[in-house]
Parts: C-alpha cells; structure tokens; sequence
C-alpha cells in the first residue's frame, strides 16, 4: 500500500547545516537549530511505492532537497538597494553569484561575531568575579577599554527622601490629604544604572 509522506528541508544560518525532516504532515512547521529558527527550504514528496515482492524492503522515492531552476543564472546582472543607515541609500549593480557570496560571508562574520563576542563575556564574568578588588585597577580599565565592556557590580541600597510641595484641593468635598500622598507619590531615577525596587511613603500629611 501506497504511504504519502512529505520531506522537509532546512538550513541553519548559524552552522549551514543542511537538515532534512520526513513526516506525514503537509502542513509547514518550523524546525529550530543553535537556538535559531531554520530557514526553510522546500517541501517534497516523499510517497512510499510498495515492491513487487513481501521479501523486499519498501523503497523510498524523494525528489533533490534543493532543485536548481532552469531559469537559474549565476552571472545575471541583479540592481539592489545598499542601505546606509539614515542616510540616502544607494543603488548598485552585481551577478548573482556575487551576492551568494556576500550572503554566505555574512553568515559566516555574524558566527564569528557571536563567538567572539561570547569570549568577550566570558572574560568580564572573570574579571568582575575574581579581580574587582585588584589593587592594579589601572590594568583592569585598559582590559577594559580594549574589550570595549563596562565592569560593573551589583549593590545594594537606601535612602530617605523628604518631599514637601503643593496640591490643589476642591474646598467643597472632604478629601483625604494624606490618602492622596500616600497614593500618588512615588520615586523615579533618571540614571539607567539605578533600579528601583520597594518604595514606601512615610509620614504623608498636611502642613
């Protein structure tokens, strides 16, 4: 008996492994490589004929993972955008295989981009962890400023702030001074590094 199942194809941009996945579904579902979503490359029918005899093992017929169109031209003349940032972009003209090439180049820096950048890291964990107290501090800013990384360390805080200002009132309605500071004051910081955790409202009340 005929079986009707479907080969799907991927390629991960991180490592180019080139991955194949045979199911029954026909439905699309992404396949997930180096912590990335695989590009996906084609479907293909992937039936399974029986054989003539029970003795012989059923054969699988599949088609190439990746078929090259007959309209294909490495060397056909493509006009593109080049993006420079906010800047006017501008237009240029190359092959085909030109731009293969770039693509695959690129692929290729944004691996080593990210490895390199995991070092850098793995580096600055070390540092903070094992030589923030270091009396040579001048050596840990020029490592520093090499890897182009901020040593920084996490620390805990407090403070008390004494808030006084003014707030308009309707003289015709009882409202509760007290209960509107203690509901609307809060503290905000203007300095990225600064996270606020617990606030508390002390002492709100009328002068």
């Amino acid at each position: 008996m005929t079986q009707n199942w479907f080969k799907y194809t991927y390629v991960c941009s991180i490592c180019d492994a080139l991955i194949e996945i045979t199911n029954k579904s026909n439905v699309y579902a992404p396949h997930t490589c180096c912590n990335a979503e695989a590009i996906w490359l084609s479907v293909a029918d992937a039936t399974i004929h029986p054989t003539t005899t029970k003795e012989e093992k059923m054969e699988e017929t599949t088609t190439p993972a990746v078929t090259v169109p007959d309209t294909y031209n490495a060397n056909l003349l493509v006009t593109y955008k080049v993006i420079h940032g906010y800047s006017d972009p501008e237009y240029a003209t190359a092959k085909v295989a030109s731009l293969e090439w770039d693509l695959h180049n690129a692929r290729q820096t944004q691996k080593h981009n990210a490895v390199f950048q995991s070092k850098i890291d793995a580096v600055k964990e070390i540092i903070c962890e094992a030589y923030a107290d270091s009396g040579d501090q001048d050596t840990l800013r020029e490592i520093a400023e090499a890897l182009d990384i901020e040593l920084t360390r996490t620390i805990e805080w407090s403070a008390t702030i004494e808030v006084s200002g003014t707030m308009d009132i309707d003289i015709l309605e009882d409202v509760d001074v007290e209960q509107e500071l203690y509901d609307n004051l809060y503290v905000d910081s203007q300095n990225g590094q600064i996270e606020i955790g617990d606030t508390e409202v002390c002492n709100a009340r009328e002068c």
